[in-house]
């Protein structure tokens, strides 16, 4: 990459997850890759084996850890795990399907789907985050990498809303309008940062899911 002051950063979903198939929200909840999700890993690290990387960020949580792991190997590089790029906490929706949120919290439910940006879930296990305080916490992060590595490549693998908000930015969307925008699993989403500005250079390359190759044997590692 030129050395013209920007950064390219491939900012990554985890693998599947069993709360990802049964659509549970997972935020903060340290839920582990299931064997698809483990199989997407493997066959995303391949596809990126011959990418000139220069780090490899992720988030703590296992599903994205072990995810970025993969990739880290073909590299020889260390994965620099970052809680600051944890997804968001949802306290008390943690665990449950958007129609039991729906039943049990419906104030709350109806503040989510009208984007309130400054609405706070009821407190679960951790305290919940507004999508205000969530959004300037996964900006100032995906940031403060793009700015140690100028002139690089960098992978974060990192969770649905930490990629909706670059998303949001390099779009110019407001917190009170809702992305819609889907992420699938492991899909590459690759952005250039030059002075705190954002441009989406390719959205959803998930072209390696097509027809991918599940090593067994391999998979034990896990």
């Amino acid at each position: 990459m030129d050395m013209d002051g920007s950064t390219e950063i491939l900012i990554i979903r985890h693998g599947q997850t069993e709360w990802n198939v049964t659509k549970r929200l997972q935020g903060h909840t340290d839920i582990p890759l299931n064997e698809k999700g483990m199989e997407q890993a493997l066959v995303l690290a391949q596809t990126l084996q011959k990418e000139k990387l220069d780090a490899v960020f992720s988030s703590d949580l296992q599903r994205a850890r072990k995810t970025a792991e993969e990739i880290a190997k073909w590299h020889n590089l260390p994965v620099q795990v970052d809680m600051a790029f944890r997804e968001r906490s949802y306290g008390a929706f943690e665990g449950l399907s958007r129609e039991e949120i729906k039943i049990r919290y419906p104030e709350s439910h109806a503040a989510w789907y009208a984007a309130d940006p400054d609405h706070v879930f009821p407190p679960g296990d951790r305290p919940a985050e507004s999508i205000r305080s969530f959004h300037n916490r996964a900006m100032e992060s995906i940031y403060g990498i793009a700015g140690q590595f100028t002139g690089k490549k960098i992978v974060l693998i990192a969770h649905f809303g930490i990629i909706e908000s670059a998303y949001r930015v390099a779009h110019h969307l407001p917190l009170e309008t809702r992305s819609r925008v889907p992420i699938s699993n492991t899909s590459i989403n690759r952005f250039l940062i030059r002075e705190n500005r954002i441009e989406l250079l390719k959205w959803g390359d998930d072209d390696h899911l097509e027809s991918p190759q599940k090593p067994v044997d391999y998979l034990k590692h896990f």
